[in-house]
């Protein structure tokens, strides 16, 4: 008996080929197997999604949003509740899935699952929040700005952090009115889809407020320009963000972008080494780098650069790599054959272009060990590139100004991080830094969900979802007047 029998709750016979519409009954136009990266084996097969399935599920959303929003606060809320105890409730299961399809580690599934149940009850408390102001306005008349849901939001959603990645645009989307329709990865439909369809079904979401079905290209695209979906939130690639900009812009769309670019980890002189080490092998290397938060540039003082080489490369030498599911490794494999050799191509070419191959280089499968660089400078491909694997770049500085130069050259990023006892300095250089989170004696990989989490430039489009930006993100502003009766005009 295979995987795929043994996630009871879930079913994975559910979504054999079909879209998720409220129920489990609507055909898609193709199907594919989805492979574990770990063995190559076949976890289930998915459905893929054309332009045309894409159009229906959005006829689907459209028509059940209005009696959605037109939902209490309160029974909006109790689903969302819900949502987050069947989170909690099969988790063991669902963090074992996730570990499987996406190539993770099991504590990396884990703590998926984790900040799912925590973004169902963020987004649980969104509805019963005030929805607006009182205006000043002329006497006799009632003035008030309203936020209002847009109606259907597109979700794009990558296959790094699937459920997360998806739940945190999914959760308050539907909690503020707005129907969805989510497009996850094909290579983690079920992470990053299938199971959030199953939990709010289970909860009580209305059927057709949520539409899920993986497709590639041909589908987001037609998810994008559809002019029923004023919407679109996205997570993945500059590359694919950059076009998805140009679309939604061209169709009059809010878009939220959450891109990658470079993440900077600043090293002083005088931290301590052995923490400084680990944090950056942390930020690098957890999830095969696999994460938009990674730790891609670890630029550190000169002074101490051979100290935290070394401890790097002990590191890499010693930390295991194979099945994250086994609960033996702590490196992963890959996504896919495609996502690894581009990898691995980067790593060559920068060696190539003059950088030193201190440890790593090599994989075994999908299974990249982890690799550190040193002599990395700007005009190389793993420094002016988003790796997305598991690297450390080691780039050397002299001065806090060489090193803020060093770190602002790119087109934007999404996390820094400064590590020194002087947390004054830190501070300071931070301040500095073209990114949109900062964290000062860390590693750049952080989410606490309730933060605004985005960056300028290639981090994003300067949106940010999470905590305080939901409302902004998800609803838009309404003017309403009230008069008692119409008042005498000129005309």
């Amino acid at each position: 008996m295979g995987f795929a029998e043994h996630i009871d709750w879930v079913d994975a016979a559910r979504w054999s080929g079909t879209a998720f519409d409220g129920g489990w009954t609507t055909p898609l136009a193709s199907h594919q197997d989805v492979l574990e990266p770990a063995t190559g084996q076949p976890l289930w097969r998915t459905g893929v999604a054309n332009a045309a399935d894409m159009g229906a599920a959005i006829e689907r959303a459209h028509a059940a949003q209005a009696a959605w929003a037109a939902t209490s606060p309160r029974d909006r809320a109790t689903i969302l509740l819900k949502a987050a105890a069947l989170f909690q409730q099969h988790f063991d299961e669902l963090a074992l899935l996730i570990a499987r399809e996406t190539g993770g580690i099991l504590p990396k599934g884990q703590h998926e699952v984790r900040e799912a149940v925590v973004l169902c009850q963020l987004a649980a408390a969104l509805p019963m929040q005030s929805q607006g102001q009182v205006l000043p306005s002329t006497p006799g008349r009632l003035s008030i700005a309203r936020r209002v849901p847009h109606g259907v939001v597109g979700i794009i959603s990558p296959f790094n952090f699937p459920l997360i990645l998806s739940l945190r645009s999914v959760a308050p989307a539907l909690a503020l009115g707005n129907a969805v329709v989510l497009k996850p990865d094909v290579r983690t439909p079920a992470s990053g889809g299938f199971l959030l369809a199953r939990v709010f079904q289970e909860a009580g979401l209305p059927a057709g407020v949520l539409q899920v079905l993986p497709g590639n290209a041909e589908a987001g695209e037609a998810l994008v320009t559809d002019p029923r979906v004023p919407m679109i939130a996205f997570t993945g690639s500059p590359g694919v963000g950059r076009r998805i900009g140009e679309l939604a812009g061209r169709h009059l769309k809010k878009v939220s972008l959450e891109l990658g670019g470079a993440n900077n980890l600043v090293i002083l002189e005088d931290a301590d080494l052995d923490a400084a080490a680990s944090a950056a092998a942390f930020g690098a290397w957890f999830h095969q780098g696999q994460i938009c938060m990674a730790s891609n540039r670890v630029l550190v003082h000169a002074s101490v650069a051979e100290g935290l080489k070394a401890r790097l490369v002990g590191k890499a030498t010693h930390l295991p790599v194979g099945d994250g599911a086994s609960g033996r490794v702590a490196l992963g494999p890959m996504i896919d054959a495609r996502q690894l050799a581009r990898f691995d191509a980067l790593v060559q070419d920068t060696v190539q272009q003059g950088a030193t191959l201190e440890a790593g280089g090599t994989f075994e499968g999908l299974c990249y060990k982890p690799t550190v660089l040193s002599g990395v400078r700007p005009g190389m491909r793993s420094f002016d590139e988003e790796p997305f694997g598991p690297l450390v770049n080691l780039v050397t500085f002299h001065t806090d100004d060489e090193a803020v130069a060093l770190a602002n050259d790119s087109q934007g990023g999404l996390s820094a991080a400064v590590i020194s006892r002087d947390v004054g300095r830190a501070m300071a250089l931070g301040e500095r830094l073209n990114a949109g989170m900062v964290h000062i004696n860390d590693q750049t990989v952080n989410d606490d969900c309730t933060n605004p989490f985005g960056g300028p430039g290639l981090g994003g489009n300067g949106s940010a979802v999470g905590g305080p930006a939901d409302i902004d993100e998800y609803t838009r502003w309404k003017w309403v007047t009230v008069k008692a009766s119409v008042p005498p005009f000129p005309f």
